[in-house]
This record gives C-alpha cells, structure tokens and sequence, in this order.
C-alpha cells in the first residue's frame, strides 16, 4: 500500500468532476496534501445524498480500508455491521445443490456503507477545512475551461459525455454488453447475530450468504450500513440474460416492489434461505432505497485530453467500470484515488501526459487487472469453466481454500497468474499444503443443502 507523503509546500490546484464516494475521497485527500481543491457535482450536496439511489452496496475488504486509513479517513469499520467471512452455495442445472463452502476472511473485516453517507461526510469535512463545492452540470466544452484554470484535473463522472475523452482499453475490455442485469433492495428486520443464516454458517449474521445457480444469476445479502436507517441488510442479485430472473428485475419499480421480488425469487429458487428473507422489511423513510440496472464492464484509458488539448485524468467508474458480483469498484476506486493523491503530493513537476500514463499503469498493475480478473471468474467466464470448477471444488472441499478463494474479493492479485487448470491446482497446494488431487479427492456434492430454521419475530407466511 502507497504510504501518504508529507504535503508539499507550493500551493497547486485540483479540479475534481463527480462527488460520488471516489471522487469525494480524492478531493478531501488532496486537500489534506496542501492543494487547493475544487469538486464539480451536477447536484446540491443535500440532493446527492437524498435524492438518488446509493450506487451498489460499496462493499469494502482491508486493502481498501488501508488506503482510506493512509489519507487519514473513517473506514467505517467501527460503525459498519461487520462481514468475517463468506457462505457460498452452488446449484447446477436443474437446481442440483452441489457445493457449500464457509469462508473466513483472514486478517480483515468488509463494510458496506451506503455511498451516499460517506460521499456525504467527505464533502461535509472538505467544505469545512476549505475545499469549494461548485454546483454545475460539466460538458466537455466546460471541462476544457476547468482542466486550463488547474493543475490537475480528474474526472471521476461519466455523465455529460465525460467518459468518452477517454478511449476503451480494447486488449482490457473483454465484453461488448453487460454480463448480467441487476437488482439490489436494502432492508431492515434481521440482527447480525448467530441465529441468522445459522444454516448456512457459524458465525450466522456475521457472514454474508452469496448463492449461484448455473441457469439463472447469482444472488448475495450482506450486512449494510443505510444513510438514514443504520446497521441494515443488502441484497444485489444478477441475473443471466435471457434467464427468467430478468424477466422479474425488469418489472421493479419502487422500493416496495423490489422487495416482493426478491422474497418470491427465494420462495421459487433459494429456499434454504427463505424464513429470513420473510423477515425483512423496506426502509419506507427511503424511496431510493433501491436500484435496478446493467453493468458493462469496461475499462477505459487513464489518460485523456480536452478540446484545446489540456490533459485530464479518469478516476473510479470512469477508468475501470466493474461488474459488482465480485465488489471490486468501490475498492478500486478509493485505492486509485489514494495512490493519485500520494503520487501528487510527492510529485515537484508538471502534471502531464506522461505522469498521468505512468500512474495510471500502475495502479493497473497494483490492483485493476487483477480485481477484473477475479470478476470474471466469479461471472462464471466460460474461458475460467475448468479453473473456476478446480477452485470451487476445492473450496467444497477443504475449509482453508475456502477462506483463500473468498480471499481474492479482498485482494485479487494471487488470481492473477492463473491461466490454466494446472496453476489452479498449484494454488491449492500452495494454500493448502497438499497436493490438488488430495483435496479435490476428497470433495462430495452437496446433496442437499442444509435449510434455515429461523424464527424470528417477523417472519411472514
């Protein structure tokens, strides 16, 4: 993890275009490093918070929180209801329940903070220790008059057009259409302790429960801070294109009506999970408490150029856009905002080309090829079939590969290296001490998946 240098002595200044989480976290980390800083936003701050859906579940593993603690920012892991582990369960054609695996996360915790309530806390604390907040919608044409008046511009929105000065990485970018569409509800009405999804894990509440069926999408709840509600539960389902669960997100319209979704996508395919799902309740003081839509995962160039040619930097979503099945934006996105700030603050020459291209390759390096990786295997990329079977079963099969295949949400890079079934299985005897055949020998379908007997007080038939 980059450390935070010393802030430099000469004032320079910095445009940030898009005060979402990312964008947000940038602008308050060089401010703190001595720039001075202005944030662009198309929205009042009381707006942003309040008038607009929270844009996924943000989850975040402990390198993300080492870099918001390197700028000195509030991980939220004091607050958060707390994720240690990951409950996995795999049903294959026809609903065969096949694999179940309780992973341990080792050594780190995840949040999932509502986006709109750290996004509004870090502007809160920028405004306050002297950093502008400009209402106004950014074009291109007004983005070439900011990116002149600064020294270094970045733009973290791709709304206006904005994302198109920054070319598709096309030897990154492997698919032409989303991958799945999506559907996410955050709710109330369930604790976090042992008795929920006690059928799934031990540690009950304090796991998140991820399920995926090979001819539908995959479906996860997890423990959630809400910007108005607190400590609550998230669910995010995926559904294949063409899948009946598409059909049914697409007919979601509110808050209320996301919910009976879900609860009859459990009733009709996740079962083992039901009484708890019964249990939750809509967060009626929030209207956005809901969000349905479709991820492209794209990766663009760092590096782009207004019309008369000043240089501008992507950021976040507008650099590396993921599909969330594997959580990997937000934690991109503040890990690439805290490696540009300390590379800023160190940095005595011009913003240009070629420092922007090299931070940029970077951070690619450090942790975005990587994270796209390990998103894709968990998309079920065909090109990853074998590897992913190697690894799942593993995981099925020995409770330590288990915690090291959850392992890679929190830091991808030992996923990297591995292009073929045979570095697959040199993985698991790596983590597990034995060789891939011992443990894969030992692996046996599931059957049958244990089924929730939970009875809490508002459950609903």
């Amino acid at each position: 993890m980059t450390s935070q240098p010393s802030p430099s002595r000469s004032v320079r200044s910095a445009a940030i275009i898009g005060a979402g989480q990312t964008g947000a976290t940038a602008a308050l980390g060089l401010l703190d490093a001595g720039f001075d800083v202005t944030v662009y936003s198309d929205r009042e701050q009381r707006s942003l918070r309040d008038d607009v859906p929270a844009t996924g579940t943000a989850l975040e593993f402990g390198e993300a929180q080492q870099a918001e603690a390197a700028l000195g920012l509030d991980s939220f892991t004091a607050r958060a209801p707390r994720h240690t582990g990951l409950s996995v369960r795999v049903a294959g054609p026809g609903g065969a329940e096949l694999i179940d695996f309780d992973g341990n996360f080792d050594g780190y915790v995840g949040v999932a903070v509502d986006t709109r309530l750290k996004a509004d806390e870090r502007l809160t604390a920028f405004q306050e220790r002297g950093g502008e907040f400009v209402v106004e919608p950014v074009t291109p044409d007004s983005l070439d008059r900011i990116a002149a008046a600064h020294d270094l511009t970045l733009v973290a929105t791709g709304r206006g057009g904005l994302s198109e000065l920054f070319a598709i990485d096309t030897s990154r970018t492997v698919y032409d259409a989303p991958q799945r569409s999506l559907l996410t509800v955050t709710v109330t009405g369930l604790d976090f302790d042992r008795s929920v999804f006690a059928h799934r894990s031990p540690a009950g509440g304090g796991h998140s429960g991820f399920s995926i069926l090979a001819e539908q999408g995959e479906a996860w709840w997890g423990p959630y801070l809400h910007k108005d509600a607190g400590p609550s539960w998230a669910f995010l389902g995926w559904a294949r294109p063409g899948s009946e669960w598409e059909k049914r997100f697409a007919a979601a319209d509110s808050a209320e009506s996301a919910h009976r979704i879900v609860v009859d996508l459990y009733r009709d395919y996740i079962d083992w999970d039901l009484p708890e799902v019964l249990a939750t309740r809509v967060i009626a003081e929030d209207p956005h408490s809901w969000l349905k839509g479709a991820v492209r995962p794209v990766v663009r160039a760092g590096l782009g150029h207004t019309a008369s040619g000043h240089t501008v930097a992507s950021l976040g979503d507008t650099s590396v856009a993921y599909d969330p099945i594997a959580g990997q934006g937000a934690q991109s996105g503040i890990i690439q905002a805290q490696r540009l700030v300390a590379a800023a603050a160190a940095h005595e020459g011009p913003f240009d080309d070629a420092w922007i291209t090299r931070q940029y390759a970077d951070f690619l390096a450090a942790r975005s090829d990587a994270a796209a990786k390990v998103t894709r295997l968990f998309l079920s990329d065909p090109e990853f079939a074998d590897i992913g079977g190697a690894l799942f079963a593993a995981a099925g099969a020995d409770s330590r590969f288990a915690s090291a295949l959850v392992g890679l949400l929190h830091r991808p890079q030992p996923f990297l290296g591995i292009d073929s079934v045979e570095a697959a299985h040199a993985f698991i005897a790596d983590v597990t001490g034995e060789s891939a055949s011992a443990v894969l020998g030992r692996f046996q379908p599931a059957g049958t998946f244990s089924r929730s007997v939970y009875r809490g007080p508002l459950v609903r038939v």
